[in-house]
């Protein structure tokens, strides 16, 4: 089979190289999957940069943690899915329910494990939920990291209810779907983009208020005059934009700490925190029954992910370039 590995010593899109493995088979408990569809999340930018966190490949890794297929055979005393069934990978192989634990470290698709950019890959049976026939693979492929992690940030430890404000700070993958997300439990949802465009696109899916953090740098203030009091939930993917997410807080609010694109360092507004009876929740990802759960949340009130662009297989470097663009909305897809 084909498929694209990001090398040892990667520092850029050159340590990403199309190669020919052998066709794998699935042992005993194991599925083996046609992939139809993938995509890309900031943490793939960073593996293929060289700057991820888990530090520095000891071995060829297919790159990808989401994909969506078909299985085409299983091995024995598999019983979970049939052959023909639509499926898509979980995140940390091996995380069914309940909180994460110590032993799922090294359990993460497309770094430690191999990942979904191939032809075919093999899976624990347990380690894949089946999507619904309303999804095609192309939106299923998008789900497994941004959307269970924006699943679990807004319903999983204190659940967002209808009337409470969310702050979304971005246009991406997580934050796109938070928004729908979101929107679907009557929520009122502010967010933030450098661009006008992205932001009336934002308008389109349901956004509430929408701030140009260009033309209105001191956001804060324009956050907690739409919503009055503050928000009661924040996305917060930036990092670097804590201390304003901080401020923009209804007392008792809640901050999800889910990524760092706007920069690791990030100083810290105690007074403000407190004086808030604020809530810190870091998120990652989630358990095989918070996509079951999400999944069902999302055919109920008929959600589409948003596929801002499709790349063919051959094109990955060209995918990987336009999702770390200005340009993005929403997921990257690459076909298989």
């Amino acid at each position: 089979m084909k498929a694209w590995e990001v090398q040892p010593g990667a520092s850029g899109l050159d340590g990403l190289q199309l190669v020919t493995r052998d066709d794998p088979a699935p042992g005993p408990g194991q599925v083996l999957v046609r992939v139809s569809a993938t995509s890309i999340n900031a943490r793939d930018q960073a593996i293929v940069a060289g700057r991820y966190r888990m530090g520095a490949l000891t071995r060829p890794t297919i790159i990808l943690s989401d994909g969506a297929g078909e299985v085409v055979s299983v091995g024995e005393g598999a019983s979970r899915f049939a052959i023909g069934e639509r499926v898509a990978g979980c995140f940390v192989q091996g995380w069914l329910d309940g909180a994460y634990r110590p032993e799922y470290r090294g359990r993460a698709m497309g770094v430690p494990l191999d990942g979904t950019l191939a032809e075919m890959m093999v899976l624990d049976e347990n380690g894949l939920v089946p999507i619904p026939d309303t999804l095609s693979f192309e939106e299923a492929a998008t789900l497994p990291c941004a959307a269970v992690t924006a699943w679990n940030a807004l319903y999983r430890s204190e659940p967002l209810i209808a009337g409470q404000w969310v702050l979304l700070i971005g246009t991406g993958g997580v934050s796109i779907i938070a928004l729908q997300l979101a929107k679907a439990a009557g929520a009122r949802v502010i967010i933030l983009s450098s661009s006008d465009a992205k932001l009336e696109r934002a308008r389109g899916l349901g956004a509430d208020v929408v701030i140009n953090y260009n033309t209105t740098p001191d956001w804060v203030e324009a956050v907690r005059a739409a919503s009055q009091s503050g928000v009661h939930h924040v996305v917060e993917v930036g990092g670097g934009t804590l201390p304003q997410s901080i401020a923009a807080l209804a007392l008792g609010g809640q901050i999800h700490q889910i990524g760092f694109v706007a920069g690791r360092e990030v100083p810290f507004n105690a007074p403000a925190f407190v004086g808030n009876f604020a809530r810190l929740n870091s998120v990652l990802v989630g358990s095989r029954a918070s996509f079951e759960d999400m999944l069902r949340a999302m055919e109920a009130a008929h959600i589409k992910p948003v596929v801002d662009k499709t790349f063919a297989f051959d094109e990955a470097h060209a995918a990987f370039e336009y999702q770390k663009s200005t340009a993005l909305f929403g997921k990257v897809v690459i076909t298989v």
